[in-house]
């Protein structure tokens, strides 16, 4: 399986530390996106950042929706079906976001595809519900499980 993280809250006031895991995580900026996969040394980064990004576990037809609407290439090209079948052994996104969901690959596998999705705030009338709230509390952030689809739906 594979987690979708996203950046919630700037890091204004935070420590270096934490400024650094987010970092890591090519978490630059507020709304924006990354695939990392569900290993344990990316969960203690995950819960080391969890005041500041949300994440939940996606499947392969969400990573097939960000991919083909929110996916860049290198000079802000949008990604296509030629550009992972030149890119990697894979045909289609389609394939590809097989691929992710299971594990077997990442982001890098494409050359030139950019592994963060910058993505809308986002959209109706609840928003985030609060940024600085757990989600089990009815805020945004920590971990959310299969709800990360439909806040990603409303992101893109």
């Amino acid at each position: 399986m594979v987690f979708l993280v996203i950046r919630v809250r700037s890091d204004r006031g935070v420590t270096k530390k934490i400024r650094d895991t987010m970092a890591m995580l090519n978490l630059t900026r507020v709304n924006h996106a990354v695939l990392v996969p569900e290993t344990s040394s990316y969960e203690g980064m995950l819960k080391k950042v969890k005041d500041y990004v949300t994440w939940g576990k996606v499947d392969s037809e969400t990573i097939q929706n960000i991919l083909s609407q929110r996916g860049r290439m290198i000079g802000d090209k949008p990604l296509t079906d030629s550009d992972v079948n030149s890119g990697s052994s894979f045909s289609t996104i389609n394939e590809f976001s097989d691929a992710l969901s299971s594990g077997e690959v990442t982001t890098k596998e494409i050359e030139g595809l950019k592994p963060v999705f910058r993505l809308h705030p986002p959209r109706g009338s609840k928003g985030w519900g609060g940024i600085k709230r757990s989600f089990s509390v009815g805020g945004a952030l920590g971990y959310r499980g299969d709800d990360i689809k439909e806040l990603v739906m409303r992101m893109m």
